[in-house]
């Protein structure tokens, strides 16, 4: 890289920032299997490659495609506003707790196998949640697809980057560049695919969908796809329980005051079982293999990165989860009318996600996240403005662009930090703890935010007085996200700029093949 270009440690060239521009929360990162020898008859890298970007795809599609539907969910089952929350923080949940357990099972029972399990248990949760016919059923299959999904993600890049059927050089980058567009896209476009399914027939086939392009993957794999090397593989259970436990604690009481109050007995009971969050802590201090690596946090940079990975996700999901009521209750929007309302929100991603590996060689990572937090916060905060009177163009299209792109350029640079400096054996560790923070952060942030809104439209009469009152806690949870982009812009703007690092050889190596989970 040009020394023009000091701000970047070298070893992030356009290779690695375009392995790294996944603006989701994505597989972590493989170790480094070695693929067993490829057929004549299974080299076919075009279907395998397919195939792989099918299930990434399904993952991100399913963080974000029954947002469309909530309002038709919650009138068949029952569910309260807030209570609608459970939908989708139930999946992120499951997904971001167990994402690190499911990495070490691949490397135990082998890359192929595992993402065969992994996509047959998620098209079988995604059958039952579309058969159930009560709320405690639904958020069961929603739990059961983000654990499927945890073990799921992690083989997808995995076979990707160290796969034979890829070859070496070009040809691998072409793949991996695909892999992150799809991800880029994915949640974004989950939202239009939710609002198509809804319209054309019911809110189960958001669920349904997933059913025959799961069971046609699962039969290709094996015919397609060769397994790789197993290594031996330890468990953290105590930690991943009581990390898990302990976040879910959390999420529920913050949704139970939404709807209860905080003077709820249940609240007060949920506030102590997060207790476990300590009782997590002081597990992964004593364990030899712990599911989270303390030491990754004992850099500034990475801990302010890894808290706007937390905190981005947060503010994000809240986005999501207002708009998509705001338009179908407050503007009476059909499911497919506020699905493509979303449009301007994909593209802005897609089309920031495109450019950020060439602005962050030129620019530096301050600039880059600082610019595209900038970004974010303006359009999140634009967006709290609305009302029921409020006009689309002006206070929906535009900020949701702006949002878009300026998510769009995050993170990148943010991935590119919390990975600068780190050892080859720990890099694994510390891309599935991002991947981690991304999920769980959407999953917390977005019960603190239903907590904000429940609160504002219980000041404006409750949102069964009318559309005002709603539009009034969509509002004021909009603003509460914009201020998790505030903090996580000036946590950017307080991070120090990397010095220039050549890298040994076992570096180079390392971060060119992305080595996996720390066993």
């Amino acid at each position: 890289m040009p020394s023009r270009n000091r701000r970047c440690p070298p070893y992030f060239n356009r290779r690695n920032l375009r392995m790294l521009s996944s603006p989701g929360g994505h597989a972590a990162m493989p170790s480094t299997d070695v693929a067993a020898p490829v057929s004549p008859e299974r080299h076919r890298p075009a279907l395998a490659l397919t195939l792989i970007l099918t299930c990434q795809m399904m993952l991100m599609l399913d963080a974000t495609v029954v947002n469309i539907a909530l309002p038709d969910i919650g009138q068949e089952l029952g569910f309260s506003a807030a209570g609608l929350s459970w939908v989708l923080n139930a999946y992120t949940l499951a997904f971001g707790g167990l994402l690190l357990i499911g990495g070490r099972i691949g490397d135990l029972i082998g890359r192929r196998r595992a993402l065969t399990i992994g996509v047959l248990a998620f098209t079988a949760a995604s059958l039952l949640g579309g058969l159930v016919d009560s709320a405690g059923w639904l958020l069961f299959a929603r739990a059961a697809q983000g654990a499927a999904a945890a073990l799921t993600a992690p083989s997808t890049l995995a076979l990707v980057a160290t796969a034979t059927a890829f070859g070496e050089g070009r040809e691998r980058e072409r793949a991996l560049g695909l892999f992150t567009a799809t991800a880029a896209a994915g949640s974004a476009i989950g939202m239009i695919l939710g609002g198509i399914l809804t319209e054309a027939g019911s809110w189960r086939w958001t669920l349904f969908i997933n059913v025959p392009v799961g069971l046609a993957v699962a039969a290709l794999i094996p015919l397609t796809i060769a397994e790789t090397q197993r290594h031996r593989a330890r468990f953290d259970v105590a930690g991943a329980l009581t990390g898990t436990g302990g976040v879910t604690a959390l999420v529920y009481a913050f949704i139970r005051a939404a709807d209860h109050g905080w003077g709820d007995a249940q609240v007060t009971w949920a506030f102590a079982a997060a207790v476990l969050l300590p009782v997590f802590l002081l597990v992964e201090r004593r364990v030899r293999r712990p599911v989270v690596a303390l030491e990754l946090f004992a850099v500034r940079n990475r801990v302010i990165a890894f808290a706007a990975m937390l905190l981005v996700p947060a503010a994000m999901f809240g986005v999501f989860y207002f708009d998509t009521q705001y338009f179908q209750f407050v503007r009476d929007y059909s499911p497919l009318r506020a699905g493509v309302a979303f449009l301007p929100l994909a593209v802005g991603i897609f089309a920031a996600s495109t450019l950020a590996g060439r602005l962050l060689a030129r620019h530096g990572l301050k600039k880059v996240a600082g610019t595209g937090l900038a970004l974010a916060f303006a359009g999140v905060l634009w967006q709290s403005t609305l009302s029921t009177g409020s006009g689309y163009w002006t206070t929906l299209f535009v900020p949701l662009a702006v949002n878009g792109f300026g998510v769009g350029l995050v993170f990148m640079p943010l991935s590119v930090l919390i990975l600068t400096g780190i050892r080859p054996d720990q890099a694994g560790a510390a891309s599935g703890l991002m991947q981690t923070m991304q999920q769980v952060g959407g999953a917390l942030g977005l019960s603190a935010l239903v907590t904000v809104y429940g609160s504002a439209a219980r000041g404006a009469g409750g949102p069964a007085s009318g559309p005002g009152a709603m539009a009034e806690g969509f509002s004021a949870g909009l603003l509460a996200a914009a201020a998790f982009m505030a903090v996580a812009l000036v946590l950017v703007l307080a991070s120090r700029t990397p010095r220039a690092h050549r890298p040994t050889g076992s570096e180079q190596q390392g971060l060119n093949t992305r080595v996996g989970p720390a066993r």
